[in-house]
């Protein structure tokens, strides 16, 4: 207990450090007092999130209430982050997937596609990344997509080819299966607006700061195609540079079809949930023809599954994480937006823009890129990442004369694709390499091999793809 105290005051040093290291080093006459301590907060609520003496929502909290406290921004633009229709998407979205779990829906889907596609193990990994690519369309917590649903069913069948760390079998099928399927949640995490909760701030971000909608249609139709070619070149990569031990896998269709036999038919709640998501889905698909905002959208969703039955209100204040991340949202979302109205930006940029003078601009964004994907080695989070970094970038970019277009898609992109490096990523990722299939070393060999691979496919055909449709 002494020792985690240490560890955990070392964790508040860094914090108060950052805090009063951006404070001090911001020179008075290159912003006003206010602007300066914005700016000193945000920077260590988000060294706070990511070394976290207290839970990310804790110090998301910490600094809202200390932006109020030092009348850094009145109260009512404190606690504004928490009416964003954006973050109320979010945890409308929570809700639903509260009910894909709760009424086995997803569990369904996950064993009949096996079913259908899992004799063969690649074919195994594919079933269970076409069912993440289903509940990624309207599910954005990864943790409820990966270890809710996708992951105790990859564990099982592993465990019936006798595939397990704990006696060094996990070569067979799990170590294969394992990292496919993180990887391929990363790329889904890019193909949806709710492929992951960071996306609504990103959106968010986009309209504030280049005046450019990215709402659910566009972000999807913008993303499909490389996110496609993706998909089918990670996981052939994986299984030719690491192949697994089992290449067939029948006992999968058998557990599958057993499993399915057990659940019987689709009970009366799942037709329901099932019922709500198409209409939820589509109704956010062709926004632009009736004009009804997404949250709007999502909150009737869940108003339906109330009266309905499929969910009870308990449900709702059960679900812990949507309101943790409802918290540390709200908050990031305010800061974010309040220091994006400052002058800061601007200095960024024009600072950044300075070292890169000369440069034509596809060389500037790509090397402005670059650093904004293989800077996630040093996040723990998309979010955190994302609060960070985008809004400078995104100015830098632009500064330097890359259509805002172009570079809103390639650092929204990026954002998720770069989760991919390492065993600490985004949120699912703990969870599978928790689990001990893959080494630490493989895991990062592969984040690195995929992340070539996908700056190649989302730098070559994206900005082919966003031409064709006259996004830049």
């Amino acid at each position: 207990m002494a020792n985690r105290d240490r560890k955990n005051w070392w964790r508040w040093l860094a914090v108060v450090g950052c805090l009063v290291g951006v404070y001090a080093l911001v020179p008075e006459t290159a912003a006003p007092i206010e602007h300066r301590a914005l700016l000193a907060i945000f920077i260590a609520t988000i060294v706070g999130s990511i070394v976290q003496p207290l839970t990310g929502a804790a110090m998301v909290l910490l600094g809202v209430v200390a932006l109020a406290l030092f009348r850094v921004v009145p109260i009512e633009k404190a606690l504004s982050g928490y009416a964003d229709k954006y973050v109320w998407l979010v945890l409308a979205a929570f809700f639903i997937s509260r009910a894909m779990i709760k009424t086995g829906l997803g569990h369904r889907i996950a064993l009949i596609f096996v079913r259908l596609i899992g004799r063969k193990t690649l074919g195994l990994g594919y079933s269970l990344v076409f069912t993440d690519f289903i509940l990624a369309s309207f599910i954005p917590s990864t943790g409820a997509r990966s270890g809710g649903i996708i992951l105790p069913i990859a564990r099982s069948i592993t465990e019936t080819y006798d595939s397990r760390p704990e006696d060094g079998t996990e070569g067979r099928l799990g170590t294969f299966l394992m990292s496919m399927l993180y990887q391929s949640e990363v790329i889904l995490c890019a193909t949806f607006l709710t492929g992951q909760a960071s996306n609504v701030i990103i959106a968010g971000f986009a309209r504030q700061h280049a005046g450019i909608d990215l709402n659910y249609s566009i972000w999807f139709v913008s993303a499909i195609v490389p996110a496609l070619v993706s998909l089918i070149v990670i996981p052939l990569m994986i299984y030719r540079l690491f192949p697994p031990e089992v290449k067939e896998t029948p006992h999968a269709v058998t557990f599958a079809h057993a499993e399915l036999e057990k659940l019987g038919p689709p009970s009366r709640h799942e037709r329901l949930l099932l019922a709500v998501f198409i209409c939820v889905v589509a109704l956010w698909i062709t926004a632009r023809l009736h004009g009804i905002d997404a949250t709007v959208i999502a909150l009737v969703g869940i108003s339906a599954l109330l009266v309905s039955g499929v969910l009870e209100w308990r449900d709702l204040i059960d679900e812990t994480h949507a309101w943790e991340v409802f918290i540390w949202y709200g908050g990031l979302v305010m800061m974010a937006t309040a220091l994006g109205e400052t002058e800061l930006p601007k200095l960024f940029a024009g600072g950044v823009a300075s070292l890169t003078g000369g440069m034509s601009w596809p060389v500037a964004l790509a090397i402005l890129a670059l650093v904004f994907f293989y800077a996630h080695y040093a996040f723990a989070s998309i979010t955190a990442h994302v609060t960070a970094m985008f809004i400078p970038f995104l100015a830098v970019t632009v500064a330097v004369g890359a259509p805002a277009g172009l570079t809103v898609l390639v650092l929204t992109y990026f954002a998720n694709l770069s989760a991919g490096l390492t065993h600490y990523g985004t949120t699912p990722a703990p969870v599978y390499f928790g689990l001990g299939y893959v080494t630490q070393k493989r895991w990062w060999t592969i984040g690195l091999i995929a992340s070539i691979l996908n700056i190649v496919i989302w730098s070559l055909i994206g900005p082919v793809w966003w031409k064709v449709l006259g996004w830049w």
